[in-house]
């Protein structure tokens, strides 16, 4: 497997070249955005898309481009944290090219597994070895609950980090995502094929609220996707219900309650024929992507909060860019959680969890020149062509608001009115610095102009998010 780094690597060059091929057409539009600085706020408001401030911190001439594969030396599991060493480093304006695989891939190693060599050295697990010993913030031992190292106290396989050159706190990392791919699958019997696992778990909001027999019961849905872009929708295969299973170092687990126990499907009832003539469309998108947080030394990868994390919103694909405020030196960027279609609220528990492939560009915005709605910035923000999206959370900074017990806490103390109002005071104050309104103007468009929904209530840290249109502010056309 080659180095992060090593752009000898062939298989770095072919994902150099394939981007070279998709961003020809757009590539002076793109290059002008990301290196020629100013503009700021006022061609913003001109042109309806956020122009890259005089703050971003970017080279001349070409960027540099990266590639970080995953395996079992380029990947944290079931955490953040400020004290990982990066596993590279870039410059204001690179691209890096990044796979996710999802922790989800146990659920079906045949399909999801097998034949992969950077997933086979993550899910590598025998009675005398796990190719990533620790999963979760949990204690490194494992004896508190006796599931596994970490405890499972974070679930996600996250890539990374990344450290951006010259990035502080206080600063911004702009996140461009320029393409998402699905992994293909590399066992030979599934040719064209990609797999993910959608798990109604014992965290979703359904669990205490079914009505057929057995309940309480966790069932595991496999979908496929096909890779050629032929088409663009997914659809069940077959479902399994999760009975206990045996780990390798001979752990029972009875509920889904540790991340990459190996499904031993000689004990599960595979039932097919299910959801039949429907088609779920894809939205291949990353559930985590975030920063450092600098409350912590190691953060529960489940709960997300200022740093990004697990947002869980479907809208995080490509063409989209997300700004994050820097925390710890370097910024620390990492991506996991890899999905290929959910719907606002992931009820119960999950999307389609499968492994996904990223381009990304990483530009650094310093705090002395931020301005708008850079300015201040304390939250993840997203933004599409069309929209800006304002996260909102039950508690903004969990792990300063609620104390030395917090990544415990937050579990039980979440609540969708919390998260409603957090979203709103963000929305507030982005019409009012952005847009220069009123706080009576702001009030009155976000009853009529703004979307507010359900990001998810699977994640500890419950999400609303807000949705403005761009175009509410293009003016009145004339003729």
């Amino acid at each position: 497997m080659c180095a992060g780094d090593d752009q000898t690597c062939p298989q770095f060059e072919l994902h150099r070249q394939k981007l070279l091929e998709d961003l020809d057409q757009e590539r002076r539009a793109l290059l002008k955005s990301a290196f020629v600085a100013g503009g700021g706020m006022a061609a913003w408001a001109a042109s309806g898309t956020l122009a890259t401030p005089a703050s971003a911190q970017t080279r001349l001439g070409q960027p540099t481009y990266h590639y970080l594969p995953a395996n079992s030396d380029t990947v944290h599991w079931g955490y953040f944290s400020k004290l990982l060493k990066p596993q590279l480093e870039v410059d204001s304006g690179d691209y890096i090219t990044i796979e996710a695989v999802t922790h989800h891939a146990g659920d079906d190693v045949e399909r999801m597994v097998k034949g992969d060599p950077g997933i086979e050295s993550i899910y590598l697990w025998t009675k005398d070895k796990k190719g990533v010993n620790r999963r979760g913030a949990g204690p490194i031992d494992g004896k508190q609950l006796g599931r596994g190292a970490g405890e499972g106290f974070g679930v996600h396989i996250l890539t990374g980090p990344v450290f951006v050159r010259g990035a502080e706190p206080g600063d911004i990392i702009e996140v461009r995502i320029m393409d998402v791919k699905p992994r293909p699958c590399a066992n030979p019997a599934y040719p064209g094929k990609s797999f993910g696992s959608n798990a109604a778990a014992w965290w979703g909001f359904h669990y205490n609220d079914l009505l057929t027999d057995p309940k309480p019961r966790e069932v595991c849905t496999i979908y496929e996707i096909d890779t050629s872009g032929q088409q663009n929708w997914a659809h069940a295969v077959y479902n399994f219900r999760w009975v206990p299973q045996t780990d390798p170092y001979g752990v029972v687990h009875k509920i889904i309650d540790y991340p990459g126990v190996p499904v031993d499907h000689s004990i599960v009832q595979e039932n097919y024929n299910i959801l039949q003539n429907v088609r779920i469309p894809i939205r291949p998108h990353f559930g985590v992507m975030g920063v450092a947080p600098k409350e912590a030394d190691i953060v529960d990868s489940i709960p997300p909060s200022y740093f990004g994390g697990n947002i869980d919103n479907w809208r995080i694909g490509k063409g989209a860019t997300l700004y994050y405020p820097v925390a710890v030196p370097g910024g620390l960027f990492s991506v996991g959680d890899s999905h290929a279609a959910q719907g606002d609220s992931e009820l119960c528990g999950t999307a389609i969890e499968m492994s996904l492939t990223g381009t990304f560009q990483l530009i650094l915005h310093k705090q002395n020149s931020l301005s708008g709605s850079l300015a201040g910035l304390s939250y993840p923000l997203l933004e599409t062509q069309d929209e800006w999206v304002l996260h909102g959370f039950s508690f903004p900074n969990y792990l300063a608001e609620l104390g030395p017990t917090a990544q415990q806490d937050i579990y039980k103390k979440s609540s969708i009115d919390l998260a409603l109002r957090d979203a709103f005071r963000k929305m507030r104050s982005f019409l009012m610095t952005t847009k220069g309104l009123t706080e009576d103007e702001a009030i009155s468009l976000m009853s009529i102009g703004v979307d507010f929904g359900v990001t998810q209530v699977v994640d500890g840290n419950w999400g609303i998010h807000a949705i403005i249109k761009k175009n509410l502010f293009a003016g009145i056309a004339t003729t």
